[in-house]
């Protein structure tokens, strides 16, 4: 029973690695970060005491999620445990970001983790038993300027896994997407200092935390899960602020330019 977990180099997705070898489960690791992913996975063979299988590999192609597969098939690896986790992120207007920047993270967010579910969870069906978490965002319910199309895949992603959690649900096979919002990593570019300010004011979620919280709630079979009450909280409140007011509020803040 081993598990496999995407952009598990360093961030969320090395905490998801611990959480689970923490459990006794080993690991398939993947990541485009041939240098980092194998020094992850010395680190957690070492601290863990499981068997680690470090797979260095670009998840933003078209045919990664079958190379992925076939590689832990020629390894005579089943996996029970599959985290779509691994991302991507640019903020700035839609047509401002490179075209192959835009091709890419819809590769990574939809193409991939989609053709992934449908690989393993047709085997965790036949097998009657499986686990697959996707990461979404709280970015899912609000399609916000500078993040267009960063949200419109975390939306697609989370849709994904709550139709799959409920037709695999019978065959005991579990699908969770995680929506969290702000996490303490380096994909915002913030100073050390701020960070531990958002941290402290509940903004920000340490990413341990989120892992710990996100692997409960999948081996609970919660299909959607907000970790954070501020975020819990904002969520019936998204859907009512009227998109005049963002456009106005992305002017006024320089994410949209003003109009001549």
């Amino acid at each position: 029973m081993w598990a496999l977990i995407t952009g598990a180099s360093s961030g969320i997705g090395y905490c998801y690695a611990e959480e689970l070898a923490s459990r006794g489960y080993p690991l398939v690791i993947v990541s485009n970060e041939e240098a980092a992913l194998c020094k992850a996975a010395d680190r957690l063979a070492r601290q863990y005491d499981v068997e680690i299988c470090p797979i260095p590999m670009d998840l933003a192609t078209a045919d990664a999620a079958d190379r992925l597969y076939e590689a832990c098939r020629e390894r005579n690896i089943r996996i029970d445990v599959l985290v779509n986790n691994a991302g991507m992120y640019r903020f700035g207007e839609t047509l401002d970001i490179d075209n192959g920047f835009t091709t890419k993270m819809l590769a990574l967010h939809v193409l991939t983790p989609t053709r992934l579910c449908l690989l393993f969870g047709q085997d965790m069906r036949r097998q009657r038993h499986g686990y697959i978490l996707n990461m979404s965002s709280v970015t899912a319910w609000l399609a916000y300027p500078g993040i267009n199309v960063y949200g419109a895949t975390k939306r697609y992603l989370k849709n994904f896994s709550r139709g799959l959690h409920t037709e695999l649900r019978d065959y005991g096979v579990y699908v969770t997407a995680v929506c969290p919002g702000a996490v303490d990593t380096d994909l915002y570019n913030l100073n050390e200092k701020l960070r531990r300010r958002l941290v402290r004011s509940g903004i920000m979620l340490p990413p341990g935390k989120l892992a710990r919280k996100a692997v409960r709630a999948l081996f609970r079979g919660k299909a959607v899960l907000v970790p954070g009450l501020l975020n819990r909280l904002a969520l019936p409140l998204i859907g009512l602020i009227p998109h005049g007011l963002i456009r106005r509020a992305a002017r006024r803040s320089g994410i949209l330019p003003l109009q001549s």
